[in-house]
Formats: C-alpha cells, sequence, structure tokens
C-alpha cells in the first residue's frame, strides 16, 4: 500500500454499531413479525451503521457507472471491439443506455464517468499509457463525450497477454478518482451510490485479476462475458492463461495484481468502495465485474468492508469464489454481505445495482410505517436468532 493509502485508511471511522442496534430495535417495533424481512432487514441496519443514524434515508441516489478501454481487446476475447465502449458511453450521457432506463424507473440519476476510454478507432497502445503528471495528462486530452464526466487517467490500458495493465502509479491514480468522486457526490447531497461500468473486455481483466488472487487455473474463472461461442470462450482462457503466464506477479499484493490484470474501470471502483467508507456513504456491488473490485477495496483498506452492500448473484463461473470472499472480509467487519437478487443477470452497466434500490425502498417504508403501538396490538417477544 502506498503512503496516500495508508493516509485514506487512516482516516476512516469505524462502523457504527449503535446506530445498528438503535435500527434494530426500530425493526423490532414494527407492526409485523420480528425479521420477516430477512436480508432486507439486515441491509437497512447496515445502512444506518454506515451513515450512523437509525434515520435512514436514500432518496438522493446515483448510479456511477465507469467506462474505460482495454489493450487486451485486441486478442479478440470479445465479441465487439473498444469503439463499442464509447457508443455506450454517449448513450449513458445521453440517458438512454439500458441502465439509464431501469435507472431512471428507480429515481436513480446516473453518473458516467470516462476513467480511460480510448479515442474511436485507436485501441491502446503502450505509448497511450502515460500517467497523469501533477493532475494533469501528458497525452492530449481524450475526446469528450457529452454528458459523462472526465476524469481519464490515460487512453486505456495495456495488452495483459503482453505485459502489465498500467503501473502502480495509475493504479493509485484511478483509485483516487474513485474516492474522490464520492466525496463530490455526497457534498452534492447523494446518500447512497450504486456501482456500474461500460468496458468491452472487462471480464477478462476481471477474470484474471480473480485467477491471479485466488491462484486458480484461467478456465474455472473465466466465462463467456457478453455471450461469447465456445471458440470465443476457447480465446478468452488462453488469452489469460497467457496474461498469468507473461507477468510476473505477487498474489499478496493486491495493488500490484490490480494494476497487472485490471482496468481503469475497476480501479475506479474499487475508489468507490473505499471511499464510500471514508465518506459514509453506502456503495451497492453490481455483478462479476464491480465484486471483484469490491474485494480488491476490502484487501487494499480492510477497513472499508463495511460500506459494502450485496445486490445481485451474476452468470460468471467465478462470481461465487468472489462473493464468498468479500463475505468473509465483510464479516471481520461486522456486517453481513449478502447479494438478495437471484435472476441470472449479465447485463452490467450498473443494473443488478439498480434493481437493488426499489427493495430497499419498499423495506425503508416498512421500516418507517405503523408500529405494534400505533395499531394497539401487543409486540412480538424477541428471541436469540
Amino acid at each position: 500500500m502506498t503512503a496516500w493509502l495508508e493516509d485514506v485508511a487512516s482516516r476512516i471511522a469505524p462502523f457504527d454499531e449503535a446506530a445498528c442496534k438503535r435500527a434494530v430495535d426500530k425493526w423490532n417495533a414494527v407492526a409485523k413479525p420480528i425479521g420477516s424481512l430477512g436480508a432486507l432487514e439486515d441491509d437497512v441496519v447496515q445502512l444506518a451503521g454506515i451513515v450512523g443514524t437509525e434515520d435512514v434515508s436514500i432518496a438522493k441516489r446515483a448510479l456511477v457507472v465507469m467506462c474505460a478501454d482495454n489493450g487486451v481487446v485486441a486478442q479478440g476475447v470479445s465479441q465487439c471491439g473498444s469503439d463499442v465502449t464509447r457508443a455506450v458511453a454517449t448513450a449513458l450521457g445521453s440517458g438512454v443506455s439500458s441502465a439509464c432506463v431501469m435507472a431512471h424507473t428507480a429515481g436513480i440519476d446516473v453518473v458516467p464517468v470516462d476513467i480511460g476510454m480510448a479515442d474511436p478507432g485507436q485501441l491502446p497502445t503502450p505509448e497511450t499509457r502515460d500517467l497523469y503528471a501533477a493532475g494533469a495528462p501528458t497525452t492530449p486530452d481524450p475526446l469528450p463525450v457529452p454528458g459523462v464526466l472526465q476524469r481519464s487517467v490515460a487512453r486505456g490500458t495495456g495488452d495483459i497477454s503482453v505485459g502489465p495493465a498500467m503501473t502502480r502509479d495509475q493504479a493509485v491514480y484511478a483509485i483516487q478518482v474513485g474516492i474522490d468522486l464520492v466525496g463530490e457526490l455526497k457534498g452534492q447531497g447523494y446518500q447512497l451510490l450504486a456501482t456500474g461500468e461500460m468496458s468491452i473486455g472487462n471480464t477478462t481483466t476481471a477474470s484474471s485479476v480473480t485467477a491471479a488472487l485466488f491462484g486458480k487455473p484461467a478456465r474455472e474463472m473465466v466465462g463467456r462475458g457478453a455471450g461469447l461461442s465456445d471458440e470465443g470462450l476457447a480465446v478468452k482462457v488462453a488469452v489469460v492463461e497467457r496474461a498469468l503466464a507473461v507477468n510476473a506477479y505477487d498474489p499478496s499484493d493486491a495493488l500490484g495484481v490490480l494494476a497487472t490484470f485490471g482496468g481503469f474501470d475497476i480501479a475506479g471502483m474499487v475508489g468507490l468502495f473505499i471511499g464510500g467508507a471514508l465518506h459514509r456513504v453506502p456503495i451497492v456491488v453490481d455483478g462479476f465485474i464491480s465484486a471483484v473490485a469490491a474485494y480488491v477495496a476490502t484487501l487494499i483498506v480492510p477497513s472499508c468492508a463495511w460500506a459494502i452492500m450485496g445486490s445481485h448473484v451474476s452468470s460468471e463461473p467465478a462470481v461465487s469464489l468472489v462473493v464468498d470472499a468479500i463475505s468473509r472480509r465483510c464479516a471481520d467487519a461486522g456486517v453481513t454481505f449478502q447479494p438478495v437478487i437471484d435472476a441470472r443477470m449479465r447485463l452490467g452497466e450498473g443494473t443488478g445495482a439498480v434493481c437493488l434500490v426499489p427493495l430497499l425502498d419498499a423495506a425503508l417504508a416498512l421500516y418507517n410505517g405503523t408500529t405494534f403501538d400505533d395499531e394497539g396490538i401487543e409486540a412480538y417477544e424477541v428471541f436469540d436468532q
């Protein structure tokens, strides 16, 4: 960990157990059987501990979508090319992408972020991976996309099948982008952030990060992503195997693994999860890609785990391994990580995280609703579960 990240970790306050206890008491006073909303009750209690009060509100919420390009796309690991990243980012900026349609239905604002997209028709190369110096790029400014925040670290990452994706400093810079963005959005009144990504090729980078961290073979970690054929899947497995073979890495160095195999989208989401704890804002995991980011965040800054919330279980083969690992990290922090939706979703862009929010709205409506005293009913007795 760098000195800067150590300083961030030192400024993260503890999870508010007292607020959780008050939230549990408030749930137990609601006119319904004790614990009958299951995991949704746990989520509301966790929200209380994150924000530091039992008076929980998520009325203003946003979906943050990290957009970036990956050099490994040149190896044919995806059905489409890097130009699709920019096309979907344009749709995100215009409010018409799949995630936007779903988010707007749920009253969620969408905040797309260019954290490292390539210019149209230009795959990332080692020459386009120069690091920002003193807060400014050493390469020409990326072409802007209307409605998309410009936070670009570089014009995409390198091809992990021939070398590292990025430098260690670039990984830290991208993490800082995510942390700072949580602070900015909290300053604008946002009370909950869902995570999403738009980054062609990022199931390959996420699978590579997972294989490296867990010491698993590529064939067990790699899935079909957006829908590869058997032939395409075989190519993808071979590319991840090659990436693991040509790059030197230490599985115990999560930041180094992220820099070697990850993408700017994943690194930016790592920052979102760390920033959630620093700024006391709940951060919702989406599917496989953001789950990998969440796990890496807990390895780099273990104290951030209590601000991480689950949404759904995606269909990627490595997701159960990653979810179980996050669950252990969160348990160490005193919270339960439990994706409550199992719908075989694999759309990305944060759509699974979006689906959690209406469930939380319904739970909070009941949480703030009629009590036993209001109805003149004797309260249920509370037993240890």
